[in-house]
């Protein structure tokens, strides 16, 4: 068989398609310098048509449903198509917030409290307050890209972000003041960790998407010691989740320097200066190396299928 195309999945049909657009053009473009590439735009529910599990290495730059919640993941697996990323059951398990802590809280990474909720089961202020005390972030349980993340300090504040819900399942967390990093995973392996300064309010949609909102160091300057333990933190993480190939993993620290696990993200954004990136490319690996480092062990799946890796 002749080598195959990358098929670079990009769009998609949740709230992030723009971004999602944005990430797969640039992936497209620089992986065109290597590869065969087909970019292929996802509008629906479905695989797309054009795919061929003979033809094709998919990296996907798709994000939220239907493109981290294992959705389309599962039917790649179905149909034989070789990708990049992890696999369905661990990108179902990390696009659902309150599960993946709960899996990396068992191995002994650092998370914070939290109120879970619905709907139709709106915690009542007071117990908000009591439980998490009167500052307090709250979130979609199954969102990415900082989608639906409000922030609450004080009754009113709080009592304001409970009404007009938008997303079915969310939860709440004590707002923690302090830093907030991320740090890439590549096989498994930490990268360096990216120092996230909005500078203005949090880290939420718009000032992650609004070009000089945010500011960003990386590495971080946060000394050696805590720079190890969220490394190793981020590894215990990846590998308790069931994750492949690469993601990129967030974290607080609080104004005592204790570090708390928010998330993975395991198809995170993919433009020359997302994160992602960034963390790699302060080890002094570039944007095309980041690339071709993230597919190889796509490529080995798909040779190993076909002929010998």
């Amino acid at each position: 068989m002749k080598n195959p195309t990358l098929a670079v999945l990009y769009g998609g049909v949740s709230a992030e398609r723009e971004v999602s657009l944005r990430s797969g053009k640039a992936v497209a473009d620089a992986f065109s310098k290597h590869f065969e590439v087909d970019l292929i735009d996802v509008t629906d529910f479905s695989l797309p048509e054009a795919l061929s599990p003979e033809k094709h290495v998919v990296f996907s730059t798709l994000h939220g449903t239907f493109g981290e919640d294992g959705g389309i993941h599962k039917l790649m697996e179905e149909a034989g198509v070789s990708y990049a990323g992890c696999a369905s059951e661990s990108a179902a398990l990390t696009f659902d917030k309150v599960a993946t802590k709960r899996v990396v809280a068992e191995v002994g990474v650092s998370v914070l409290d939290q109120i879970e909720f619905t709907q139709d089961s709106v915690p009542a202020v007071e117990e908000v307050m009591r439980t998490l005390g009167g500052d307090v972030v709250m979130k979609p349980i199954a969102q990415g890209s900082s989608v639906g993340l409000r922030f609450g300090n004080g009754e009113a504040e709080i009592t304001g972000i409970l009404k007009g819900l938008d997303h079915d399942r969310w939860m709440l967390e004590p707002r923690v003041v302090g830093r907030e990093v991320t740090v890439g995973v590549l096989g498994g392996k930490a990268l360096e960790i990216v120092e996230i300064c909005p500078k203005e309010g949090g880290f939420d949609y718009t000032n992650k998407y609004t070009k000089g909102k945010t500011e960003y160091h990386a590495p971080a300057e946060i000394g050696g010691d805590l720079t190890r333990f969220i490394k190793d933190q981020a590894e215990t993480a990846y590998s308790a989740c069931g994750c492949r190939d690469y993601a990129r993993i967030d974290f607080m620290i609080s104004s005592e320097g204790w570090a708390f696990f928010l998330e993975i993200n395991t198809l995170p954004g993919m433009t020359s200066t997302s994160l992602l990136p960034m963390s790699a490319g302060a080890c002094g690996m570039n944007f095309d190396v980041l690339l071709k480092e993230l597919v190889k062990p796509a490529f080995c799946r798909y040779e190993e299928k076909y002929s010998v890796c």
